[in-house]
């Protein structure tokens, strides 16, 4: 099958529904170490209303990819290509191999640059983080025509400080008193000011919403800490319980999946503390205070993310613009276990502090800056094993929800097409009208590796051969329903992922053939995709 009959069925889709001549909007929302299970929709006790409702009125994906990091998984979203391929294999540090020079280059295209093109209004608000140096392109020089947000990959939520501001002349930047500023309000404010912008322009929009939230470091308002103070107190044994019986009940997985152990973790170079997370109550209570307290500010971040979402959505519903809005939700990576199962604090470097008293208290506030470990990141990517930064399904699996009134009749159905950030660039290009470039600014562009997810949402088969992966020399590829994946400098496991999506039972010694096979066309990919060779080796 052609790439080409995926547009084919768009267009035979849109004018089925009415809507050749009426181009959808498009509303991009990613979320940032987002877990798989930590929005209600795919399992969470943390509210989200708003999220939740696009699920109800539009469809989830149960098996949807990113590529397992920040950097890497923004390069694929915007450019349709694997992350290597537009030279960000790792993060935005440059080196000379062409995987990894640490932002696009000029072999892409920009999802803002091709729908722009196209006639689309085109704004971006919130973490860019596909800069390598003050010298290297920024939103606005790849298609964006308004930002707002960051640059870098983590700033304080409090802090404006140093944001990137470019609006469009004569419009002024929002003033926000010091003590009044939080990111993820500011990323909603800038997002309506920009669908209004859209508005004025008498164009469709696209608009990509990217918040920071919720990555380290774990920044909440008080009130939205509050709402979760005395959630996590049982811990995060029972709460993967919980969200694993959750998931079943809303049939995000059959009766009888299993829940994985406890992951283990790998603690960051130069700290001597690995293993597997330990029992919530084998710790001792002043330890399980610090910890619970830590997720509560996390749940709180999420909360107050699904509420700007919710803004934006009411916005659309007043203009009468939600029903021909295509809206997109999903995370870049998995939950994030930076470094072990204590997390971190900035106060301590990598290391690890232990908060009592009034510190505890403060958790949350600007005046602190920690992460929440390990053993919460499990829970978040229950029922999975690993991490961000892993191939296995918890660093590479999210939550993708596709809504659009006038465009997917299915309400509150699952898909189990598997589908990839990869993916997004074609199904733009397919429902927006637009032309995929093979030339750009003098450059040749990369032909496109994703495939329009159109047919999906329509409940029909996705064609493709497969799906790959490399982060930090962990790797996977997926052909159909078989695995292939492997931790940096270790051997490759095997699993079917349609029986085992959980990748309990290890295939691979009892199938050597097929690991081979597999193996080989990770080895083709690679080579293909300039995931080899790596910074330092030849």
């Amino acid at each position: 099958m052609t790439r080409l009959v995926p547009a084919l069925f768009a267009f035979l889709f849109l004018t089925a529904v009415g809507h050749a001549a009426e181009r959808p909007n498009i509303l991009l929302i990613l979320a940032d170490d987002l877990g798989y299970s930590d929005i209600g929709c795919y399992g969470s006790e943390i509210a989200t209303p708003n999220i939740d409702n696009l699920a109800k009125s539009g469809v989830r994906f149960r098996q949807f990819y990113n590529s397992t990091r920040c950097c890497p998984s923004r390069a694929s979203l915007l450019t349709g290509l694997y992350p290597h391929q537009a030279g960000v294999g790792d993060m935005n540090n440059q080196t000379q191999q062409p995987g990894y020079r640490g932002f696009p280059q000029p072999n892409t295209v920009t999802v803002a640059e091709v729908l722009k093109s196209a006639g689309y209004h085109t704004s971006m608000v919130g973490k860019w983080h596909l800069s390598a140096g003050p010298k290297t392109p920024r939103p606005t020089d790849r298609g964006f025509e308004e930002f707002y947000g960051m640059i870098g990959g983590f700033n304080s939520f409090f802090q404006e400080d140093p944001f990137y501001t470019r609006l469009p002349a004569g419009r002024p930047k929002r003033a926000y008193a010091k003590d009044q500023f939080y990111s993820s309000d500011a990323f909603g404010d800038y997002s309506l000011d920009f669908l209004a912008e859209a508005r004025k322009a008498k164009k469709p929009f696209f608009q990509y919403l990217a918040f920071n939230a919720p990555h380290f470091p774990l920044h909440a308002k008080p009130e939205d800490i509050a709402k979760y103070a005395d959630k996590y107190a049982g811990g995060w044994d029972k709460l993967r319980e919980t969200r694993h019986a959750k998931q079943i009940e809303l049939g995000l997985f059959p009766k009888g999946t299993p829940l994985s152990p406890l992951s283990e973790y790998k603690a960051r170079a130069g700290i001597d503390r690995q293993g597997v997370n330990p029992a919530w109550d084998s710790l001792p209570t002043e330890r399980r205070a610090d910890l619970a307290r830590r997720m509560a500010v996390f749940a709180g971040m999420v909360d107050c993310m699904d509420r700007n979402i919710g803004r934006v959505v009411e916005d659309l519903k007043a203009h009468g613009e939600l029903d021909n809005t295509l809206i997109l939700f999903l995370s870049d990576n998995g939950a994030c276990a930076e470094w072990d199962p204590f997390g971190f604090d900035e106060s301590s470097g990598p290391k690890n502090t232990l908060h009592t008293g009034d510190q505890l208290a403060a958790m949350g506030s600007a005046k602190m800056y920690h992460s929440y470990g390990s053993a919460w990141a499990n829970a978040g990517n229950t029922p999975f094993r690993l991490y961000k930064h892993y191939c296995q399904e918890g660093g590479i699996r999210t939550p993708f929800i596709a809504h659009w009134p006038s465009g997917i009749a299915a309400k509150g159905e699952f898909r189990d097409q598997p589908g990839h950030i990869i993916d997004v660039m074609a199904t733009f290009v397919a429902l927006a009208g637009a032309k995929y470039p093979t030339e750009f600014n003098d450059h040749a562009i990369t032909p496109m590796e994703g495939t329009s997810l159109v047919p999906a949402f329509a409940n029909k088969p996705i064609e493709r051969e497969m799906l790959a992966w490399e982060h930090e020399k962990n790797r996977a590829i997926r052909v159909g329903n078989w695995k292939l994946v492997a931790k940096a400098g270790a051997a490759w496991e095997l699993y079917d992922i349609d029986a085992d999506p959980v990748e309990l039972k290890d295939l691979a010694a009892a199938m050597p053939g097929r690991v081979k096979e597999l193996s080989a066309k990770w080895d083709v990919w690679a080579k293909r995709c300039h995931v080899l060779p790596r910074p330092g080796e030849k």
